[in-house]
């Protein structure tokens, strides 16, 4: 009896330092190997596109792979350069536009000045201030040392956006090489698709094949549900802020619509990122009803996102609605921002697990020394 104890033991213990073995060595190689993790989910991605050029075109492996990899980096070039030209015209017209802000804001401030309840405090204030000399001293004491803090706070930021702009220009050769080192490791990996596989097959014990082909299988659900997911919301979004901003008579509405739909990816922010800022400014500047319509808008698309979120979510992804809400506030507990993406990925990696009976087969292990 006790020789079977001890062997379950050591079985148990076995399992749980192969766990952590692993759990380390993925914590060391992730940091070095990420480039060709991310050129493996390129050519994952790309390989639908291949195998059909393949076949309806007849094209060999590789033309199929460098004709799939052109079109990937040309998607993602167009898109970067179109972000980053809209980006610089938005900010060349905030350059041109900002004077104009800058004297709203002096006559709203004016405005506030000439008020008789303003007038009748600083004129009770300019009192006390003549009538108390040992208050002056501190008040001018107060005065300095907040200007003081101020002046640092801007150099501070002046000093960390230069740091930023010098560290961003830097990191382009290294960005460069990271680029051109991820386009040719997903070339050869989609090239040499099959023979990586039979390779991986190999390695691995032949009756762990079925198990890890149907993790992987739901993995692969997963990953594109997700994306899918994450797609029907954005789109979502978008088109509720795009009829919104029409109905409240706002410039510009299916463009701002479409940028509020991919700053929604944003964690936590999303949507409020500039909703909220928006709807502020409306109120300062004494644009009430637009600041009321964005506001309502705004709880609109918050309410509607926080609903469907889960659902959308979860029949994409193959999971039940209240234990992906579960998953996501679990792991937002756990892991913070970060949590929301972790929390319905553990869930999958489980449940696949447990449709591969994979619990199972590690119990008999434990119990009987074989699976």
């Amino acid at each position: 009896m006790h020789t079977i104890k001890w062997s379950r033991f050591l079985r148990v213990l076995f399992i749980v330092c192969l766990s952590l073995a692993i759990f380390a060595a993925l914590y060391v190689m992730v940091p070095l190997l990420y480039p060709f993790i991310l050129a493996w989910l390129i050519a994952l991605l790309m390989n639908p596109l291949v195998n059909g050029m393949q076949q309806l075109f007849r094209f060999p492996r590789w033309l199929s792979v460098t004709v799939a990899l052109g079109l990937f980096f040309s998607a993602m070039l167009t898109i970067t350069a179109a972000a980053i030209t809209r980006i610089v015209k938005e900010i060349i017209s905030l350059s041109f536009s900002i004077q104009d802000y800058l004297d709203q804001w002096r006559e709203l401030f004016m405005h506030m000045l000439e008020q008789e309840e303003v007038q009748n405090l600083l004129f009770a204030i300019n009192s006390l201030y003549s009538d108390n000399p040992n208050l002056q001293d501190t008040i001018n004491a107060n005065i300095a040392k907040t200007a003081e803090s101020v002046t640092n706070t801007i150099t501070t930021l002046v000093s960390g956006l230069l740091n930023s702009i010098v560290l961003i220009l830097s990191s382009l050769p290294n960005i460069a090489t990271i680029t051109l080192v991820v386009l040719l490791a997903a070339f050869f990996i989609s090239k040499d698709w099959k023979r990586w596989l039979t390779l991986v097959k190999s390695v691995v014990p032949k009756n762990m094949h079925k198990p890890i082909q149907t993790i992987w299988a739901d993995l692969q659900k997963a990953l594109f549900g997700y994306l899918r997911a994450q797609f029907i919301l954005i789109s979502i979004t978008a088109v509720v802020i795009t009829i919104g901003l029409m109905m409240i008579g706002v410039d510009y509405a299916v463009t701002i619509g479409m940028l509020i739909g991919i700053v929604d990816l944003l964690p936590y922010l999303g949507v409020g990122a500039v909703m909220v800022p928006w709807i502020a400014y409306c109120f300062i500047t004494g644009d009430a009803s637009i600041g009321i319509g964005l506001s309502i808008l705004y709880g609109i698309v918050l309410v509607a996102r926080q609903v469907m979120e889960p659902k959308v979510l979860a029949s994409s992804v193959g999971l039940d609605p209240l234990l992906t809400l579960v998953a996501m506030f679990v792991g937002l507990k756990l892991f913070g921002v970060f949590g929301l993406i972790i929390g319905p990925v553990s869930l999958v990696i489980g449940a696949a697990i447990h449709r591969a009976n994979l619990w199972g087969d590690l119990q008999r292990y434990i119990i009987y020394g074989r699976r």
